[in-house]
């Protein structure tokens, strides 16, 4: 006879799923028509980042060339860089005709070209 089979609980199977789920780097490139007040701006209403964290972005954005603004699922990235994409320009600068650009990236992994 065999033993009976052990059927885990639904909660901890979705559990168990999830933290096997790969996370993605949001990764929010550097541009000169954005000043550092947008970015502050956007980080903080697109990612609910603190003002003092936003600014840190800020400045890494601007000494780096990139800096990744979250770590999540990949449909969450994809929201979060297509909110990038579509925040509109910097009104303090005249010359700001668009968005910044972002991409996604694998996590503990080198770039994936995700930014479309």
């Amino acid at each position: 006879m065999m033993p009976p089979k052990t059927i885990a609980p639904p909660e901890l199977e979705k559990q168990t799923a999830q933290e096997l789920e790969p996370l993605y780097h949001v990764v929010l490139l550097n541009d000169d028509l954005h000043t550092y007040d947008y970015v502050v701006e956007m980080l903080q209403k697109l990612f609910c980042h603190s003002a003092s964290e936003a600014f840190q972005h800020a400045v890494e954005v601007d000494t780096t060339g990139r800096t990744v603004v979250i770590t999540c699922g990949l449909a969450e990235a994809e929201f979060g860089r297509d909110q990038i994409h579509a925040y509109g320009p910097d009104p303090r600068i005249e010359t700001s005709n668009g968005s910044m650009r972002a991409l996604i990236e694998p996590a503990g992994r080198g770039p994936r070209a995700q930014d479309n």
